[in-house]
Order: C-alpha cells, then sequence, then structure tokens
C-alpha cells in the first residue's frame, strides 16, 4: 500500500492539468476511472485478514433511522448531540475529545431516531489516514448525514467533509445516475443513448469500461450522464444519502449574515450551546428522513397512537408493515383493513401489496 499511496496525488495532479474539451474528455474519463479504482483499493486493501474495525466502531443499528453527525473538530458536534439526545458525550474544549462513535437516541413524532457522533473526520481520511476508514464505514449505514460547520468558518470546511465523503461512495443530496448497465459475454460495448449526451461517446465509454477490464457490456444513457456518473454505476458500491448542513454558533454572527444563511440550500442555522433553532432542524430532519408512521388498530378496539410502527418511504407496503412486526405475520395474513389517505373509502379491505401512506391506521385479518 505504501507504493500505490502516492499514485493518488500523482492522478489528482494529472487531472488538473488537463484541459477540459472535448479532445481531452477521454483521456479524462481515464483517469477518474483509475482514481475511482486506487481509491476503493485503499479503502478495502486487497488480501484478507488485517485488524476488525476497531474498538466502538460496530454500533449497532436501533430505532427507526439512524442519523449520523461528521464535522472537524471543535465544531460544536458533541455539545448538539448532548443536548439533542441528553446522551453525555465528552464536551472539552480542545480537539479530538470524540474518539469512538458515540450513539444516542431520540424520539421525534413517534419514531425513535438514532444519533451517531462520528469522529472529527480529517482531511486525507479517504486515504486512511486518522480513524477515518472506520468512521466512514458507519458513516455508510446512515439514513441522514448531518455535517456540522461552524459559521465562522463553513465554505472551506463543507468543501473537505463533501469531498472526503465522495471519495468513499457516498454521494449527498443526489439521486442514482439514470444509467442502465449489463454486462454480457460477447459483442463489445453497444452505446445507447436516449437524449444528447454532452461529455460521453463511445469513445469514452469504451476507455472508462476498459479500465475495469470489461469489453464487453451494454450501456443506456437515459439522461446527459458524465464520466463520474459512469464510473460510479460501474463501481456500484455507491450510497445515497440525504444531507443537512448544520451550521453552528450563530450566536457569534449579525441578523444580515443569517439572513443570507437561511437562503442556502439544505441549510440550518442554529445554537447547539444555547439551544437556539432546535425546532427548525427537527423539523428538516424529519422531512429528509422521510419516515411514514402507520398506527395500529386491534379488532374492536380504538387505534394506538402512541407508538406507531415506522417504516422507510421506500418500504411502505402492508407486507413491508407485516414483516417489521413479525416474518409469521405474513404466513397468516388474509387481508388488511385500512383508514387513512391511501385508501378512497374508510376502511377498505386491502391486499399486501397496497401502499401505506403516513398516518394509515391498519387492522390485519388473519386466515
Amino acid at each position: 500500500r505504501a507504493r500505490r499511496e502516492p499514485a493518488v496525488p500523482r492522478l489528482l495532479l494529472q487531472m488538473a492539468r488537463t484541459q477540459k474539451n472535448k479532445a481531452t474528455a477521454h483521456h479524462l474519463g481515464l483517469l477518474k476511472a483509475r482514481l475511482a479504482k486506487l481509491r476503493r483499493e485503499l479503502i478495502t486493501p486487497k488480501g484478507g485478514g488485517g485488524g476488525g474495525p476497531g474498538e466502538g466502531f460496530d454500533v449497532a443499528k436501533t430505532g427507526d433511522a439512524r442519523i449520523g453527525f461528521v464535522g472537524f473538530p471543535s465544531v460544536g458536534k458533541s455539545t448538539l448531540l448532548s443536548n439533542l439526545a441528553g446522551v453525555y458525550s465528552e464536551v472539552a474544549a480542545y480537539e479530538f475529545t470524540t474518539l469512538t462513535t458515540v450513539p444516542g437516541v431520540i424520539r421525534y413524532k413517534g419514531a425513535k431516531i438514532q444519533l451517531l457522533d462520528l469522529p472529527g473526520i480529517i482531511e486525507g481520511a479517504k486515504d486512511g489516514k486518522g480513524r477515518g476508514r472506520q468512521v466512514i464505514a458507519v458513516a455508510r449505514t446512515c439514513n441522514l448525514i448531518l455535517i456540522v460547520l461552524d459559521v465562522l468558518k463553513p465554505l472551506g470546511h463543507k468543501k473537505i467533509i463533501e469531498n472526503e465523503l465522495e471519495g468513499f461512495g457516498i454521494r449527498l443530496n443526489s439521486k442514482p445516475p439514470n444509467i442502465g448497465f449489463k454486462k454480457k459475454d460477447k459483442g463489445g460495448i453497444n452505446l445507447t443513448a436516449t437524449c444528447p449526451q454532452s461529455e460521453l461517446d463511445t469513445e469514452t465509454v469504451k476507455s472508462i469500461l476498459a479500465e475495469y477490464k470489461i469489453h464487453n457490456a451494454d450501456v443506456t444513457l437515459r439522461s446527459d450522464a458524465t464520466a463520474d456518473d459512469l464510473i460510479d454505476v460501474v463501481e456500484g458500491n455507491r450510497v445515497y444519502i440525504p444531507c443537512i448542513y448544520v451550521l453552528n454558533k450563530i450566536d457569534q454572527i449579525s441578523i444580515e449574515e443569517l439572513d443570507i444563511i437561511y437562503k442556502v440550500p439544505h441549510c440550518v442555522p442554529i445554537s447547539a450551546h444555547h439551544r437556539w433553532n432546535f425546532d427548525d432542524l427537527l423539523e428538516k430532519i424529519w422531512d429528509y428522513l422521510k419516515l411514514v408512521r402507520i398506527y395500529t388498530k386491534p379488532k374492536g378496539q380504538l387505534p394506538d397512537y402512541t407508538s406507531p410502527v415506522v417504516l422507510p418511504y421506500c418500504k411502505t407496503t402492508v407486507e413491508d408493515f407485516c414483516m417489521k412486526i413479525h416474518k409469521n405475520l405474513i404466513k397468516d395474513f388474509k387481508y388488511a383493513l385500512v383508514w387513512g389517505s391511501s385508501v378512497k373509502h374508510n376502511p377498505q379491505k386491502v391486499g399486501k401489496d397496497h401502499t401505506l401512506e403516513d398516518e394509515d391506521v391498519i387492522q390485519i385479518v388473519k386466515k
């Protein structure tokens, strides 16, 4: 590994020196593919064995969602966490007090949300520096990432942390590229584009795939895609996570500056120390998590509105609901009665494929 490490800066330098135009797109695509491969090898070194994930990094997932707090040392992450969750996370005025991921749980709108303080990610974590590698492994399992920034020096830090996470295959506030990719045994590279492409042509696609030793594949570009998009699809280990930028220490800036911050997308200004604007933050967290609460109604009783069954927004069918409670429930399932916005009349008899919406009430009828 010691021999490979300098290759990353060397490639980055080469890319920076290359002028961006139609003629060099092919060459840049090739360099980007090489860089992606090198970075993956740095994260997951070749050969088995090696140490485990390290102390404190194997945090069991509890509750309905998991939020990771990422930020530079001393931006107020631990204060925010202990004030939000009442979890005691060691707070001190010197840098790097949090050396393991500290879990806390908050209850909000009936959902249990796990909060993880991911130790200060420093620049170069993705190249194996610091405890970065283990921290990012945990970050990849989060449903939402909060990047905590010091309002007095936000932009530089924001860029560095985004680059760190990007280098680890974490894509913030973005959707997977709309690219179809299928390897095959023969027939070369077939490229189909359903709309005009500004960056990718057959040559560039071929050279990127050749870097991965792929010479036979069908590629369908359904949107104007970049070389990075194609590399993400080929690598296949990317995670797409929503992200909120939390600008802390707003007690140190003027009202005018605060007005400007409010216009920045995905941003929430707070003061962790004074507990200012926590309502706004929790409301935004709820929006970004897109959780769906389903209330249960035992036969002949009123619905239980105190402890909803909470489902992620992409898994909200009646079957998903049953599986969340117990996998045997679906075996005895006959039909369900549903009250709420997902049905036309209340109650409505539905099957296991019916999609539920937030705050629906359900009664399961067994065989």
